[in-house]
């Protein structure tokens, strides 16, 4: 883990990386086959199809790991190329952290089961239809937050969330919204609230008992559940959500206010912003986030403000 103190200079240094030439109308598709069940394997040709309507040239190339799938966006920057990434939110974030060290620019198309980070850009669920709106796309300067130094471009988070992911990515036979959901009635009837050390921009620490600690680029995680509704991907702070030790009757009473952002409006939930968080916790749990493991505890999580240049729809 980064030394306190020195986050914030390692941050600075990477977030200068000169801007790379690249032609718009060169495209690189980095594609991981085996998102959402198959998913993307399934809709690459007609995505492929979709963005020869409009780009003079279109590769694909398919991964074989997160490692991979950097390699390939270093390469496709190093081309002067556009890197789409076509899969979840995981390939998503390993990929825009490739392209932000290399100065690259960065497309999304939706092929995974949440798609999460596309749904906050306004992007089409349908992969083709997604493929066929980049043509309009606008660069955009973007946040990208990492996690005791790996990057990712949704929602961090760790507890409650962490036993949740691990049953829904053994959850094979469900999809989008609905397995996360499922995950998170079975993973109630066994926790037990935990105790975290919560640091956010230096302040004196907190201790917060309760479910969940989640620091957020973006609104939503979980295939639709919008956690931080407010959080902003350009705005160069981390929405940080604290949801605080409640009954379980209680907790499945509110848990539907979290479709629709309302769940922060209850007493047990606290929001506060940041650049910087510092967390550990009185027993061990990963901290996931796009849907991944990305870090052990005790963890940084830090924003490098506009780090990414990212092709989005026009209005978001």
């Amino acid at each position: 883990m980064t030394e306190p103190g020195t986050a914030s200079s390692s941050t600075t240094a990477r977030a200068e990386v000169p801007d790379a030439a690249v032609d718009r109308s060169r495209l690189t598709v980095v594609v991981n086959p085996k998102a959402g069940g198959g998913r993307a394997a399934k809709v690459l040709d007609g995505v492929r199809a979709a963005l020869a309507r409009w780009a003079e040239d279109v590769s694909v190339e398919t991964t074989k790991s997160l490692e991979h799938a950097e390699e390939l966006a270093r390469s496709a920057v190093a081309a002067g190329r556009v890197t789409v990434a076509l899969g979840g939110d995981g390939l998503v974030g390993r990929v825009a952290g490739a392209v932000a060290r290399s100065g690259g620019v960065l497309a999304v198309l939706p092929g995974g089961r949440g798609n999460d980070f596309a749904r906050g850009l306004g992007i089409p669920r349908d992969p083709a239809l997604a493929a066929t709106a980049l043509v309009a796309a606008v660069e955009r300067r973007v946040d990208l937050p990492e996690a005791n130094g790996v990057p990712f471009v949704g929602i961090a988070s760790l507890g409650f969330d962490s036993d949740v992911q691990v049953i829904a990515n053994r959850t094979t036979w469900l999809s989008g919204q609905s397995v996360y959901t499922y995950a998170a009635l079975r993973g109630v009837a066994a926790w037990k609230p935990a105790r975290f050390t919560v640091t956010i921009d230096g302040e004196p620490p907190l201790e917060h008992v309760g479910w969940t600690v989640g620091a957020a680029n973006g609104p939503y995680y979980g295939g639709g559940m919008k956690f931080a509704p407010d959080a902003d991907i350009a705005d160069g702070r981390l929405e940080i959500v604290l949801v605080a030790r409640t009954g379980r009757f209680t907790f499945l009473r509110l848990f539907p206010r979290i479709f629709s952002g309302r769940h922060v409006e209850v007493p047990y939930v606290q929001v506060r912003r940041g650049e910087r968080l510092v967390v550990d916790a009185d027993r061990p749990f990963q901290v996931y986030a796009d849907g991944d493991p990305i870090a052990d505890l005790p963890a940084e999580i830090v924003v490098r403000p506009g780090a990414l240049r990212l092709l989005t729809p026009p209005q978001a």
